[in-house]
């Protein structure tokens, strides 16, 4: 059995379509409050190595928590980036889906779902 944890804020539409997408395939995981529980440190550290050539990705960047910031992402540490990540859930991408403890998919696309977990 694959293992999907699946951080997700249960007001997102784009997080509801992929949690639906994951149930039509059969697919079990974990569902997380993304708000009430951002992800681990280790999870938030291999966002970061998977999107380093473009870190604002694992931002909500349309989001009003974002939108409020008026910070150079790009200028951040990756612990001041991890510290502001933990401080605001709805600062986070969502969903935030890890796939068996060592990949981390960001929003939600069919075709990467399918290409990356299938």
């Amino acid at each position: 059995m694959k293992k999907i944890i699946f951080y997700s804020y249960l007001k997102c539409s784009t997080c509801i379509k992929a949690a639906k997408w994951l149930k039509s395939k059969d697919f079990e995981f974990q569902l997380i409050d993304i708000i009430k529980e951002p992800p681990l440190v280790n999870y938030l550290n291999l966002a970061l190595e998977q999107y380093s050539d473009d870190k604002k990705r694992i931002f909500n960047a349309r989001g009003k928590a974002f939108k409020t910031l008026n910070i150079d992402i790009n200028s951040l540490s990756r612990e001041e980036t991890i510290q502001l990540l933990l401080s605001d859930g709805k600062l986070i991408k969502r969903p935030f889906l890890i796939y068996e403890g060592k990949k981390v998919i960001l929003g939600f696309n069919e075709i990467e779902y399918a290409k990356q977990i299938i």
